[in-house]
């Protein structure tokens, strides 16, 4: 079977639209700080990253163990003991589905990997 290949964004969980930010409470409804993986990027620095995988599109979308921590414990869409709430509705990101106008210019390789892009794979 032929692995296809698709555009691998890195981007901070804020900076990404709120409807992926919805899919991926979705995809990892127990919180995101069991399911980081590390990497090192193109400068040799070990990076975390929460891998997030769509159709269209592979990110890695960078937070730290403390980071993710946070989201999950100050986001109104998890409860106390940091579970996604049943009443969570997707419905509320529809529409937001605003993908970055340059996301069919990131390479397939990995370029070297600045502090302050957004989309750096």
């Amino acid at each position: 079977m032929a692995k296809i290949n698709k555009p691998r964004i890195v981007k901070d969980y804020d900076k990404l639209p709120l409807d992926v930010q919805g899919q991926i409470k979705l995809t990892y409804p127990h919180g995101f700080s069991g399911s980081l993986i590390t990497y090192i990027n193109a400068k040799g620095k070990v990076v975390s990253a929460l891998p997030y995988e769509t159709d269209e599109f592979y990110y890695l979308v960078r937070m730290t163990l403390e980071e993710a921590n946070n989201i999950v414990e100050n986001d109104d869409d998890f409860n106390d003991d940091g579970i996604l709430r049943d009443d969570f509705a997707l419905q509320e990101f529809e529409g937001h589905d605003d993908v970055d106008e340059d996301v069919n210019d990131i390479p397939d390789d990995m370029p070297e990997e600045d502090d302050d892009s957004d989309d750096d794979i």
